[in-house]
């Protein structure tokens, strides 16, 4: 999967929030201060091209939706930065968090749960 800017990055984040939208939804959903509607459109044509957002055609009204569901795209995400950063293992990637104290013993202890739930 395609890597994406954090200009186009944003864009999707908004498009996944709304799931179809016009380019005026877009940007009137888009932080302040609101980039301009032809930076937006400029991103959805890359967006199109990268393969991440479809259009539908209604006369001169394009409409968008995302082509890839923001799971798929944080799982590709998440793989990516870990074997990029944390020689492809999750535990080094888990062991930074920690050390770092962006994890907590609760934390840890809520995702042993959940991975014991998903291993039955």
């Amino acid at each position: 999967m395609k890597s994406l800017t954090k200009a186009e990055e944003q864009i999707m984040q908004t498009l996944w929030k709304l799931d179809k939208a016009f380019l005026r939804e877009l940007v009137d959903a888009q932080p302040n201060p609101k980039p301009h509607q032809n930076t937006v459109a400029t991103i959805l044509k890359i967006l199109i091209e990268k393969e991440f957002v479809g259009v539908e055609v209604f006369g001169r009204m394009h409409r968008y939706y995302p082509l890839i569901n923001k799971d798929a795209y944080s799982k590709a995400t998440m793989k990516n930065m870990v074997k990029s950063y944390f020689e492809g293992s999750f535990s080094n990637a888990v062991s930074f968090m920690v050390k770092e104290n962006n994890l907590s013993v609760e934390d840890l202890e809520l995702l042993l749960k959940e991975l014991k739930k998903q291993g039955k």
